[in-house]
């Protein structure tokens, strides 16, 4: 698992507990597929490593058995001792021959699927209220004397019978969503993104079908990419149709679906349907014919190696059902809810290869990251652009030419012999359980772990490594975070500096923060100039450099420009009267643009915990040649971004690139930038040559105006 991946979720927990000791209620949303069981059970063991006096109630959905989901994860987490705090409980109606539902005291986390809790259920017969009272009410009445957090998982679903007891039973209420209910002008206390998980490979990147596409568009894309997915990967992809429910579905399964799996060309494609009465369930496949539960057909889909390729659904499957092998969405049901649209777009989001994700191939890794997506708009109407750089007659990419910088493994460095490191250390007597050393190499950094393995070619060298395991990563540490020992030049397979530029393609998200540009490297598939940015600060640095490339200084320009072109859709066919079509439109750009993270090559590791790449926000070359790169920060507060930069993650974070890009600008050549913006005021930093200076935004300007 990716260390950009361990921090997030890491982080995100960090900000709950502290915001927990602060408020009474508090709401986490995080996109489906980031991890929200794990983190759930990381702040619960949190919480209970430092107060014994408190019990959680987890109260989840019990559709798709999504509370026996949660407990399972919870029991392996304890098992594994991974959350040894937590000892849970799975509330069940399923116990024959009593009257009144019994749920035995002594646990600390106790599941309740909702639906138990409702009018008319045995919890409601006293059996719910009987338990609260007795861990909440003082020893010297006969209860336990703790407090109750009740944690709500997919908070956006109404529990009123529970919310109705929540004055009078719990001390703090945690609701967790992928989309959660708020008032307006309201955020979430604490938020992962979709571009944070997306950027730290959590979660896959959606491509949006065009909106005319029809199933057969989308069949045919799925067996674009099965075998790809099957050989890169080990992985049988998934495609997912969501048709309508009741009178539609009939309809849209018999007379647009049904008639397109028939068809010769498909007939090698396994699928299911799965609706709410399993009776009605329907699969080419061998279940029904051994009558086989549906349950048991559910439970097979989920697996990485099923060889189901196309699931239709017509219940809302928008929590529970993980299917990471999900890659694709059609859907053909029309449900006017955007929150409805979230959820079940996070069944195809999930990454399939989350936790050895750094050993796929840079196709694999691609392939794994992209969900494709047919009829539905993400995240409340922000649509993703398609961006392709200017290229003839000259290709950007032959002239921007720029090399990159890593951080060298502990094995990597001159001195350091792992089986020297070793035989100097103490003789230990006894190993410990191979199963706690095991737990701990598995927390371990990527290349620790594979460090152990290349080292132990059999069992006692496991375990010599495993047990100094806490001193290998201190020395890897120390190395790493020495920029000047272990920063190096990214070299090619023959030992020469590998360059590379911005790529080919890219794409991004409208989070508004609009900018008109036509001159630099970037054109909108659609053919639109008008580029959206994360930030206003990021749209105002771009809107700086804009201006300041098209300075006129002693008759030339400031930024490089070059000859670039679009190809003529009709060039290479001949006219009637044999002439052959002009075969590019031909203008001048200047060489600068976004450092779309998507295909993007351009980033620079710096160690912070573990090693992370910096993508530099703005790329620019200049008449004089030289390379400029630019990581905007912000630390004006706004509704997006609460004043998270006082945080000392974010403090920190801020002097680790600037040592960083110090370094790299030693290596490389290149001046990096951290412009920072506060109250509409720059303050620049300049990394150059390894040195460090402050300009104001005048200075920096006078700084590029001026010949070297």
């Amino acid at each position: 698992m990716l260390a950009e991946a361990i921090e997030l979720q890491n982080t995100a927990v960090t900000q709950l507990y502290e915001k927990l000791n602060g408020k009474d209620e508090i709401t986490f949303r995080a996109p489906t597929g980031s991890g929200k069981t794990h983190m759930m059970a990381d702040l619960m063991n949190r919480v209970l490593g430092k107060n014994k006096d408190v019990v959680f109630l987890v109260s989840s959905l019990s559709k798709s058995d999504l509370a026996r989901q949660n407990f399972n994860k919870f029991c392996q987490y304890s098992a594994e001792g991974e959350f040894s705090q937590l000892k849970p409980y799975l509330i069940s109606s399923e116990i024959a021959g009593e009257e009144r539902l019994f749920i035995p005291m002594g646990l600390n986390v106790y599941l309740l699927p909702r639906d138990l809790y409702k009018q008319g259920g045995r919890l409601m017969q006293g059996a719910m209220e009987s338990f609260l009272q007795n861990i909440t009410f003082a020893e010297a009445f006969g209860g336990c004397g703790k407090k109750i957090y009740l944690i709500k998982d997919e908070c956006h679903v109404a529990t009123n019978n529970l919310d109705n007891l929540s004055k009078t039973y719990f001390s703090k209420i945690i609701n967790f969503s992928a989309t959660p209910q708020l008032k307006r002008g309201q955020n979430p206390d604490v938020e992962i993104s979709d571009d944070e998980a997306v950027q730290a490979k959590l979660i896959k990147h959606i491509e949006l079908g065009d909106d005319s596409a029809t199933v057969a568009d989308a069949i045919e894309k799925y067996e674009s990419i099965k075998e790809s997915y099957r050989n890169l990967l080990g992985v049988n992809p998934c495609l997912i149709i969501q048709i309508s429910n009741k009178d539609k579905a009939d309809f849209e399964w018999n007379n647009i679906i049904l008639p397109e799996l028939n068809k010769a060309e498909h007939q090698d494609l396994k699928w299911m349907l799965i609706v709410d009465d399993p009776k009605k369930c329907e699969t080419n496949d061998v279940f029904k014919a051994k009558k086989i539960p549906v349950a048991r057909w559910k439970d097979y889909a989920k697996d990485n190696a099923a060889a189901i390729d196309i699931i239709i659904f017509k219940m809302v499957i928008s929590e529970g059902w993980d299917i990471p092998r999900a890659c694709m969405l059609y859907q053909i049901r029309d449900t006017k809810s955007k929150q409805l649209d979230e959820q079940v777009m996070g069944r195809v989001r999930r990454n399939p290869r989350l936790l050895d994700f750094e050993t796929l191939s840079k196709e694999a890794q691609q392939l794994a990251m992209t969900a494709w997506i047919w009829g539905i708009m993400p995240e409340s109407g922000k649509k993703v652009f398609r961006v392709k750089l200017w290229d003839e007659p000259t290709d950007i990419t032959n002239v921007l030419k720029l090399r990159t910088t890593r951080l060298k493994r502990l094995d990597k460095k001159d001195d350091f012999y792992i089986a020297k490191y070793l035989s100097s250390q103490p003789k230990v007597s006894c190993y410990g359980s191979i199963f706690e050393l095991y737990r701990k190499l598995k927390k371990a950094d990527f290349a620790i772990k594979e460090m152990c393995y290349s080292y132990s070619n059999n069992i006692s060298k496991w375990f010599e490594f495993t047990e100094h395991l806490e001193g290998i990563s201190a020395e890897s540490n120390k190395f790493i975070c020495d920029y000047s020992q272990s920063m190096e030049i990214v070299k090619d397979e023959i030992g020469k500096d590998h360059v590379v530029s911005f790529p080919v393609e890219s794409q991004y998200v409208d989070n508004g923060n609009y900018l008109n540009i036509s001159d630099w490297v970037w054109r909108r598939v659609d053919g639109q100039n008008k580029f959206a940015f994360d930030s206003d600060a990021e749209r105002t640095w771009a809107n700086i450099i804009k201006d300041l490339v098209s300075d006129d200084i002693d008759g030339q320009k400031i930024g490089k420009r070059i000859q670039v072109g679009k190809r003529n859709p009709k060039a290479g066919n001949i006219t009637l009267f044999g002439e052959e079509p002009e075969k590019v439109e031909t203008a001048n750009k200047y060489l600068w643009g976004k450092n779309y993270p998507y295909n993007s090559t351009i980033k620079y590791e710096y160690c912070l915990g573990a090693v992370h790449s910096s993508y530099p926000d703005f790329i620019m070359q200049d008449r004089f040649n030289r390379i400029h790169l630019f990581e905007v920060k912000s630390l004006n507060p706004s509704k997006a971004m609460p004043a998270v930069f006082d945080s000392l993650e974010y403090k920190l974070k801020l002097e680790e690139l600037k040592r960083c890009y110090k370094q790299a600008s030693l290596l490389t050549g290149y001046i990096f930038y951290l412009p920072i913006f506060r109250d509409d005021v720059w303050r620049i930093m300049r990394l150059q040559n390894g040195n460090e200076d402050a300009l104001t935004e005048e200075q920096f300007k006078n700084f590029i105006r001026i010949r070297p």
